[in-house]
C-alpha cells in the first residue's frame, strides 16, 4: 500500500517509541518527525542506539512502546512486503562476495512490486535504467558487485533503494569505508534525492559532513534524542562534550559550522 499523499504532511511520525533488548532498554521516549524532502541525520557515539531505531522504523525490530507510522500507515498493521513499499533501507555496503551482477543487484528493488511470474515489465525497466543512469553506474551493469570499489558500491546501493520508488529511505554509515572525496559524493546524491522530495533518515558519524549536508540533526545518547534542531543549533561544543566527552572548537565556515577537536581523551594517560 503506497500513499500518493500523505494526509498531515508527514512522512515519518514516530510517537514516544521505545526498545528494548531482553532487559536493558537501549530507546526511550523516541519521538520524531520528518517531511517530504528532509535531509534528517541522526548523530551519536557507537552504541547509542543509531541503527536499532532505524531497525525499528522499518519493523527488523518489534518496539516495546509507543506508534510509527509512515505515511499515515502504522506499521504495527503493515506486513513486510507493504512496509517495503513505502520505505526503504540502504547498508553501508552489500557484501563483497556476493555474485549477482550489478544490474540484477539493483532490479531487486522493484522486488516488493512484482505482481505476476513475469520479472520486469516496461515500467520496472524504466526505472531501473534511469537509477543506474542517474547514479552514473550505467557502465558496471555486467559487472559483479565484488568486482566494484566502494565507492561503486555505495552508488549501487543507493540506485538499489532509489528504484524501490520509497516515500522514506534509511540510510545507514553510507560513507563509512570511502575516502573523503566519494563521502562527499554520497552526500551529494542523497541530497538530490531529498531535494526531489524523498524524506531521508541517516545515521552517520562524520560530523562535519553532517553540518554541511543534511537540514536537521537528531542528537542521539543514551537511548534519548537530547536535540533535534537546524545543523548549527545542534552541534554545539555543550552537545559534543556531553555525547562525546571531548572538547572541540566550533569554526564556521560559509555560514556551517564545523568541529575541530582540541582536547585529549586521556587514553595517553591510561597507557602510560
Amino acid at each position: 500500500m503506497q500513499c500518493d499523499e500523505c494526509s498531515n504532511g508527514k512522512i515519518l511520525d514516530v510517537e514516544g517509541m521505545s526498545f528494548a533488548y531482553a532487559e536493558k532498554t537501549n530507546l526511550s521516549d523516541i519521538s520524531i518527525e520528518i517531511e517530504p524532502g528532509e535531509f534528517v541525520a541522526i548523530l551519536g557515539k557507537n552504541g547509542s542506539g543509531k541503527t536499532t531505531l532505524m531497525r525499528c522504523v522499518n519493523k527488523i525490530l518489534k518496539i516495546k512502546g509507543g506508534s510509527v507510522r509512515i505515511c499515515d500507515e502504522d506499521i504495527a498493521t503493515l506486513q513486510m512486503g507493504e512496509i517495503a513499499k513505502l520505505c526503504t533501507t540502504v547498508p553501508a555496503d552489500a557484501p563483497v562476495d556476493f555474485s549477482l551482477k550489478v544490474r540484477d543487484f539493483v532490479a531487486l528493488g522493484r522486488t516488493p512490486f512484482v505482481n505476476s511470474l513475469w520479472w520486469e515489465d516496461a515500467e520496472d525497466e524504466r526505472i531501473i535504467n534511469q537509477a543506474m543512469y542517474d547514479f552514473g553506474i550505467e557502465m558496471y551493469a555486467d559487472r559483479r558487485l565484488h568486482e566494484l570499489s566502494s565507492g561503486e558500491r555505495a552508488r549501487v546501493l543507493l540506485a538499489k533503494g532509489v528504484v524501490q520508488t520509497p516515500k522514506l529511505m534509511l540510510v545507514d554509515e553510507p560513507s563509512a569505508h570511502l575516502d573523503i572525496k566519494y563521502k562527499v559524493q554520497v552526500m551529494e546524491l542523497l541530497k538530490m534525492l531529498s531535494e526531489k522530495g524523498m524524506a531521508i533518515l541517516m545515521a552517520n558519524h562524520d560530523i562535519n559532513l553532517l553540518t554541511r549536508f543534511c537540514d536537521r540533526i537528531l542528537l542521539l545518547h543514551d537511548g534519548k534524542i537530547i536535540a533535534d534542531g537546524k545543523p548549527n543549533d545542534v552541534v554545539t561544543q555543550e552537545n559534543i562534550r556531553k555525547v562525546f566527552d571531548i572538547e572541540v572548537e566550533i569554526v564556521q565556515s560559509g555560514g556551517v559550522n564545523y568541529v575541530l577537536p582540541t582536547g585529549s581523551t586521556g587514553w595517553d594517560d591510561l597507557v602510560r
